[in-house]
């Protein structure tokens, strides 16, 4: 049996940036913030993305979290 170790998380915050003027579908931006904890919770990283998309000027489209592992044998 293997088992993943988180390594690193990165929070990321998806900002509406308009619309295409052609297609008219949205255009999306995003920001990522790396070092956050691995063992962060998915409450607590929205606490923390709800208050940086108060500094936003772009209106918030969705909230990722990203992280990277090292999977190995148990």
């Amino acid at each position: 049996m293997a088992v993943a170790d988180i390594t690193k998380s990165t929070l990321q915050l998806v900002l509406q940036d308009g619309i295409d003027s052609q297609s008219g579908s949205p255009i999306f931006k995003s920001k990522s913030f790396n070092n956050v904890k691995t063992d962060a919770t998915a409450d607590q990283l929205y606490a923390v993305a709800t208050a940086l998309v108060e500094l936003q000027e772009r209106p918030l489209y969705n909230i990722n979290r990203k992280d990277t592992a090292d999977i190995r044998e148990a």
